[in-house]
């Protein structure tokens, strides 16, 4: 298959652009203007020009099969100002919108979008269960991935297939939170988040990269999809995890004053909220996961 990708040079669009080449398929990575990337021609992929600007997709991109959608600026970098929080929807909302836009023109269209999301959708629920049919939250991240997957899901009336990747938080050695998380720990200071009641949805990236391709491959994926594991577990739980999986304590807790009073609104969306999802869809699939508990998910990405 030829497949555009947008956020190839992201956590988890470097790993899909590289097993989708290594599988034999054609990569084409979509980059901005201002983007320093060399255009590369080879038989696995090229860069592709893309202004979401303007919504101009370069020529090169026609008779592509699918679409991944992976682009957006991090979430978890600097203090959510005015400012930021414009930056974060237009480089999700606004970008996936130019994209879809960009799509319509095509005179043959691909035959998938998968557009990433995140479990941020539902908000901070407590202990209730969380499938793919439960509502938004109605917070800030809440109504981003909304709006978010509301865009991509216009292309739907194109014709495409749209399969929307609610992400959970990502485990990875080199990349995503689990370096930041794992840091305190590795000098002795760490412990759980506020009470560490919360719910943490979590899958590793080996798994995320199989759903994915999964995904691209499956014409019954359609519409949301958890991307977690089958199990989510309190953040107490998940630091003592970690913790042992680092032959370290988790003795000292951060107190949730102090981490609102360092990380503004920031600390209560991403540390304190709880989200207890599971992967309803993916079970129906028939999708086996390569890491379901945490104990060997984090052995296998620490190892």
């Amino acid at each position: 298959m030829k497949i555009l990708v947008t956020g190839s040079t992201g956590l988890v669009g470097t790993a899909l652009a590289s097993e989708l080449k290594r599988e034999g398929h054609t990569v084409c990575r979509l980059v901005r203007p201002e983007t320093k990337a060399q255009s590369v021609r080879s038989s696995d992929g090229f860069d592709v020009t893309w202004d979401p600007a303007t919504g101009e997709l370069g020529g090169a991109a026609v008779g592509a099969d699918a679409v991944v959608n992976l682009g957006g600026i991090s979430i978890a970098e600097g203090r959510w100002t005015s400012e930021r929080k414009k930056l974060l929807r237009t480089s999700r909302v606004d970008n996936t919108r130019a994209l879809v836009s960009a799509l319509a023109k095509m005179a043959a269209g691909p035959r998938v979008l998968i557009s990433a999301s995140a479990v941020g959708y539902y908000g901070n629920r407590g202990d209730e269960i969380l499938r793919e049919e439960s509502g938004p939250g109605n917070d800030f991240l809440g109504e981003l991935a909304r709006d978010w997957e509301a865009e991509a899901s216009k292309a739907e009336a194109l014709g495409i297939r749209v399969v929307l990747s609610r992400f959970g938080l990502v485990l990875a050695k080199n990349g995503g939170a689990l370096p930041t998380m794992a840091r305190p720990f590795r000098l002795g200071v760490g412990g759980r988040l506020g009470s560490g009641q919360q719910w943490m949805s979590w899958i590793t990236l080996a798994d995320v990269v199989a759903i994915l391709r999964l995904a691209l491959e499956n014409g019954a994926a359609r519409g949301p999809v958890n991307v977690v594991s089958p199990q989510p577990f309190r953040n107490a739980d998940f630091t003592n995890a970690l913790a042992k999986a680092l032959h370290r304590p988790a003795l000292f807790p951060a107190p949730a004053f102090a981490l609102r009073l360092a990380l503004g609104e920031m600390a209560d969306a991403l540390l304190l909220s709880s989200q207890r999802v599971v992967p309803e869809r993916l079970d129906r699939l028939g999708y086996r996961f390569a890491n379901p508990d945490l104990e060997s998910a984090l052995a296998s990405v620490l190892r």
